[in-house]
Parts: C-alpha cells; sequence; structure tokens
C-alpha cells in the first residue's frame, strides 16, 4: 500500500511541503522568498532565517490542503543533500524533530533524483530505463535512469551550471532577478545572430562547459562598447540562449545515441524554458524519440518531487543521526 508522505523542501530559497501518496501528490505548497532580489541573487544567510520563520506555516498549509493531520501520515520525508548547508539543516532538523515526535519513519533524499523524480508526477507511466538531463541554477547532468533508485552518471558540467551561466549573463544584460526567465523573456525580441563558441569540440566525452559561453558574452558586449558599436541586448540574449540550449541538446541526444535509448527526459529549473522545451521536441520528433517533461509547477525546487522520490526509497535506520550534507552525492 502506498505510504501518506509529508515532504520537506528547503535546499536552497523555496520553503515546500507537500503530501503525496505514491506518483499522486495530494497537496503542494511553497514560499518562494522574492526578499534575495534586491541583492541580485540568494543569500545563504536570509534563506535559512527565513525557512525557519516560513517552514511550519508551510507544512501547516500543506496538510490543510490535503485534508489530513499529523496522524494521518504514515511517513516523512526531507532533502538532507546537496544544497545551503544552513537552509538544509532547518528542513532536516524540523523533519527529524517531527519522525521522532510522531514516531514515523523517516526519508531522506537527495535533491537531484527528487528532480528526476518530479518526471513520475507528470507522467504516470514512465519507468525506467530512459536518459534524463538534469538542468539548474546548480546541475547540468546527463543520467541513465537504469531502475527506480538506480541511477548512472556519463556528463556533466565542468564548471558553471546551465543556469548558473544564464544567470550571470542576464546580470551582465542588465536584466532582473532571477535571471533565466529575464533572460528567455528578453530573446523573444531578439534574433540569434551571434555565434559564440563551445568548448570540448572534438573531444569524445559529453561533459558541458558554460564558463567560457558566459565569458564570451561578457567580452563581446565589453568589445563593442569600447568600440562605440551599437546592439540590441534582445540579438545577444537570444544569441547565448540558442549556443546554450544546442549544447545541451547534441550531448543528450548523443548519449542516447549512444546507449541505445529512445526515451528522453528532462528535469530541474531550466526544463521550465520554453525555447529548450521546443528545440527538444523538434529534435526528438526528428530522432523518433520519446520526450518527457515535468509539468511547470514541478521544474523548479519543490517538495511534491522529494515526496514522489521518497516512495521509492527507505527510511534510514537512525532517524535522529540525519544531518544535512551540502556536498552529497548520488551517481
Amino acid at each position: 500500500m502506498d505510504r501518506k508522505i509529508l515532504a520537506i523542501e528547503t535546499s536552497c530559497d523555496d520553503t515546500a511541503a507537500a503530501v503525496t501518496v505514491g506518483r499522486n501528490v495530494i497537496s503542494n505548497a511553497i514560499y518562494t522568498q522574492t526578499e534575495h532580489e534586491k541583492y541580485g541573487g540568494v543569500v545563504p544567510e536570509i534563506a535559512s532565517r527565513n525557512h525557519i520563520l516560513k517552514l511550519p506555516y508551510i507544512v501547516d498549509e500543506a496538510l490543510n490542503r490535503a485534508d489530513m493531520s499529523l496522524k494521518d501520515l504514515d511517513a516523512i520525508a526531507v532533502t538532507d543533500g546537496p544544497g545551503l548547508i544552513g537552509a538544509l539543516l532547518v528542513g532536516v532538523s524540523y523533519a527529524k524533530a517531527l519522525a521522532y515526535s510522531l514516531k514515523l519513519p523517516l526519508i531522506p533524499v537527495h535533491h537531484i533524483e527528487g528532480h528526476i523524480c518530479s518526471l513520475y508526477i507528470s507522467h504516470k507511466n514512465l519507468a525506467p530505463p530512459f536518459l534524463c538531463l538534469v538542468v539548474s541554477g546548480g546541475h547540468s547532468h546527463i543520467v541513465v535512469v537504469e531502475d527506480f533508485g538506480k541511477y548512472r552518471l556519463i556528463a556533466r558540467t565542468r564548471d558553471d551550471a546551465v543556469g548558473e551561466a544564464f544567470d550571470k549573463t542576464a546580470r551582465t544584460l542588465g536584466l532582473g532577478y532571477p535571471g533565466g526567465p529575464c533572460l528567455e523573456q528578453l530573446a523573444k525580441d531578439g534574433e540569434a545572430i551571434y555565434t559564440y563558441p563551445r568548448g570540448f569540440k572534438g573531444e569524445k566525452h559529453l561533459d558541458f562547459t558554460f564558463s567560457g559561453l558566459k565569458t564570451a558574452v561578457i567580452n563581446h558586449m565589453h568589445n563593442m562598447d569600447q568600440k562605440g558599436e551599437q546592439y540590441n541586448k534582445a540579438d545577444i540574449a537570444a544569441s547565448f540562449q540558442k549556443e546554450a540550449i544546442s549544447f545541451l541538446a547534441d550531448n543528450t541526444f548523443e548519449a542516447a545515441r549512444r546507449e541505445g535509448i529512445s526515451k528522453i527526459g528532462i528535469a530541474g529549473g531550466v526544463s521550465s524554458n520554453n525555447a529548450l522545451r521546443e528545440e527538444f521536441q523538434r529534435r526528438a520528433n526528428e530522432a523518433g524519440a520519446s520526450l518527457y517533461l515535468p509539468d511547470a509547477e514541478y521544474c523548479t525546487d519543490n517538495a511534491a518531487m522529494i515526496g514522489c522520490a521518497a516512495g521509492f526509497a527507505k527510511a534510514t535506520d537512525n532517524p535522529l543521526e540525519l544531518n544535512a550534507n551540502a556536498s552529497k552525492t548520488l551517481f
């Protein structure tokens, strides 16, 4: 019988709680910390303090939306890493206390595994094996999902994650925060008329590098400024976005070809980018592959994906000894 799981996610700046049963989301509550906008990025100390203030209310909201009380639960799940250590500690400490007081199992969940499992929420019949591109502000991975809870990493970024590159390029363009969605919006008004260099040309591995792309855009703008040349920021945004997405797509579909896999998923915050979705769907159609995308509400950090991942996982044997791990590994 599927367990009724209360899941908690506080790995960065979103305070989230959800109630799940298997792949079904009974409720999903999120508080997004807008306070970081004036700093141009997440301030870890502020994020941690906000989690402390908001988490009890978000948990109550998730339970109320599910029309449940604490006594109706079968288990507690929590993201224990990776992420900002202070933010993680808030969620882990709260979950430990809750599980201990209710005498319920405590299930630790890896943040990236949560993103992968978001696909199971949006696609109830999806089953391994399949290939998954995980793209967010902190991660750019190509993973073979061999079975439920069994993963094999075949490529990753060597430096900046693609979401980080979007945010840094957006800052250079003078856009707001969060940068990724702002750059995507600006790119709609531009043409990809500039060509930016790609790293690792001629190499056989499928790893990514986005630091050079970001730097190329910065240098391009500085050179034009110094020469007094006029340029359209929307064209630069469109050109950057096209190269970043093409790099992701080229390596992902080559990975699928090498692995002989025709099911491809995308997960993580950057999977909400519409230009990325359209390009991957176009290539999937050409390759005769099936593409799986999460619903928009499960792209960014949320607790529903953590609860879904916990449905395939085991509880820790020593709940009170669970600790947050900012560098927790999955592969």
